[in-house]
């Protein structure tokens, strides 16, 4: 069956082959469920016409075989039910479970260099929604497409045994009900399932705009706007879904015809053949409920082709993002690192995409093992790029950075990050407790350690004022704590992971002047006999912690002076 599949589809199936046991035998349970189901009808229409027939014929009938035949059918019907139930839907959870973890690990190496062109609502939506609707490829098209090829392949043979005529027109309602209604379905339909996918994930990715964004919204009177944009997308993907629904019901009624004339050419070919007593009258009622019987399990087929693009836009969605390049060809062994690293950026060139302007030029810069050195400049002159560049986050056009001697591409990236500990402008914490986002660094942390790291940043206070301490619940992205304190949450963090190179960007922001010289001094100890890189702003306390400045401008560095020169120059 996988041969007929499109590649992505097939594709989708080698992903899944490690549940195929699961998925078999859900599809296997099915198919006895149906063929017991059809088989019930059969037997149970035959036995009473049979009984009436003797009845009213005084004649002498063996009940208890197809009695016998009654009762299995009803049991393998039921039981096969039940079982389908738990065994398809322990297969659906149990792929999407595998497909979901399959994405995310391919999505990892990808951060942030590949997704960074993704909104949030958009890669959520790949992750979830589209994840999601793959559930449909199994329990709504494999499954079906099994039991209503097994089901009429057998009714068939069964009917052509009876009453060749009667099995020729079965066939010609099976094809055109299984085949013909359905196809005309899937490709009136396809046009709108497939921008029914690609529209929920834009309405998504707007609704978690005006959630992220209220406040901005707010203060720039632009939520009537946004909200426009939301209704006018959401009804414009209501209309699409409720012509699919109408298709779906159309469907279903061509369906319901196509059995109903079934069921009447049956009759008259049966009545036909009874008339000439070439037919038996307990077998032509058999064959009408055969044939209605089967068009129970070719319904669904409509349904499930209806949502056939839908499947394959949603696979080709997974897909299309699983097989973005990775930025980065990481080394099978990472090269070792000295204890105390120097740190040499080499003629770096960076941009962000090929149509962006370069954030980096040509940039040349070495930090000896322990030198402390700020970078200042305004905003956009690559301060924060080349930090990017040195956490190889983002691949360079030109240059090379060298870290303890070796070139960023002989090491692996989390093996070359836990070597710098990072106080990024936007930190992000997590919807956990204090303790889990402060070992979130250092999942091995001693009590002592985290003490340690907590006091230095300043937040011995904020501990001991929080109703449960450390177990206390930070919120979605921090959302309970303000933002000096998350800051200094942060800066805790990134002390407890003690490493030897130590990135510092903008750590006072959102501080008040009086903690903020405090953090410097903490600072100026913990960074003891460690590489200390400070990205600032304020120039206040600055001779405190670093020793020279490196200011760039567009990119580039364009000097290199001791801090009390600099100072001295700017008036600081």
């Amino acid at each position: 069956m996988s041969r007929v599949l499109p590649p992505m589809l097939r594709r989708l199936l080698a992903v899944l082959h490690p549940e195929r046991s699961w998925m078999l035998g859900g599809a296997a349970l099915a198919v006895l469920a149906a063929l017991a189901a059809i088989g019930l009808m059969a037997v149970s229409g035959w036995f009473i016409a049979a009984m009436a027939v003797a009845g009213a014929s005084a004649a002498a009938i063996n009940y208890y075989t197809p009695a016998a035949a009654i009762r299995l059918c009803a049991i393998l019907r039921s039981g096969g039910r039940y079982g389908e139930r738990l065994v398809t839907h322990e297969a659906t959870l149990r792929s999407l479970s595998r497909l979901r973890v399959w994405l995310f690990r391919r999505l990892i190496p990808l951060a942030p260099a590949r997704l960074a062109a993704l909104r949030s609502g958009e890669l959520f939506a790949r992750l979830r929604a589209d994840v999601d609707a793959l559930e449909h490829f199994y329990l709504a098209v494999l499954v079906p497409g099994a039991v209503a090829l097994a089901s009429v392949a057998t009714a068939i043979v069964l009917c052509l045994i009876v009453l060749p005529a009667a099995g020729l027109a079965v066939l010609i309602g099976a094809l055109l009900a299984g085949v013909l209604v359905p196809a005309w379905l899937q490709r009136r339909a396809a046009p709108d399932a497939a921008t029914a996918v690609r529209e929920g994930g834009a309405l998504r990715g707007l609704l978690l705009d005006a959630l992220r964004g209220h406040p901005e919204l707010l203060a720039w009177g632009r939520v009537s706007a946004h909200g426009a944009r939301i209704e006018q997308l959401a009804r414009q993907l209501d209309a699409r879904r409720a012509r699919l629904e109408v298709l779906e019901a159309t469907g279903g009624a061509l369906v319901g015809l196509c059995a109903q004339l079934t069921l009447l050419a049956v009759l008259g070919i049966a009545l036909g053949a009874a008339h000439r007593h070439t037919l038996s009258p307990p077998l032509l009622v058999m064959l009408a409920l055969l044939a209605l019987a089967l068009f129970e399990v070719i319904g669904p087929l409509s349904e499930a082709l209806a949502r056939w693009s839908a499947t394959l836009t949603s696979c080709a969605r997974v897909f299309t993002l699983a097989d973005t390049p990775a930025p980065f060809v990481e080394p099978e062994v990472s090269a070792s690192v000295p204890l105390r690293p120097a740190v040499v950026f080499e003629d770096v060139s960076l941009r962000y995409d090929e149509a962006a302007p370069w954030a980096l030029t040509q940039v040349n810069l070495t930090l000896a093992p322990g030198a402390r050195v700020a970078l200042v400049g305004a905003s956009g002159a690559g301060k924060s790029s080349l930090v990017a560049a040195l956490l190889k986050l983002y691949p360079l056009q030109h240059g090379r950075i060298l870290f303890g001697g070796r070139p960023l591409e002989s090491l692996h990236g989390d093996e070359l990050r836990r070597h710098i500990a990072v106080i990024a402008q936007h930190s992000v914490l997590f919807n956990q407790s204090l303790l889990e986002n402060l070992l979130l660094a250092a999942p091995q942390a001693t009590a002592a350690q985290i003490e340690r790291a907590v006091s230095l940043a300043q937040l011995d206070g904020f501990v001991a004022s929080l109703p449960d301490g450390y177990d206390t619940q930070l919120g979605e992205a921090g959302a309970l704590v303000s933002g000096g304190e998350a800051r200094r949450i942060a800066i805790a963090r990134a002390l407890l992971q003690d490493a030897p190179v130590l990135v510092l960007d903008e750590p006072t922001e959102g501080l008040d002047a009086v903690t903020a010289r405090d953090l410097y001094t903490a600072l100026d100890a913990a960074a003891n006999g460690r590489t200390l890189l400070l990205i600032t702003h304020r120039l206040s306390g600055l001779a405190r912690l670093v020793d020279e400045v490196v200011v760039m401008e567009a990119g580039a560095v364009q000097a290199r002076k001791p801090v009390a020169q600099y100072l001295a120059e700017v008036g600081g």
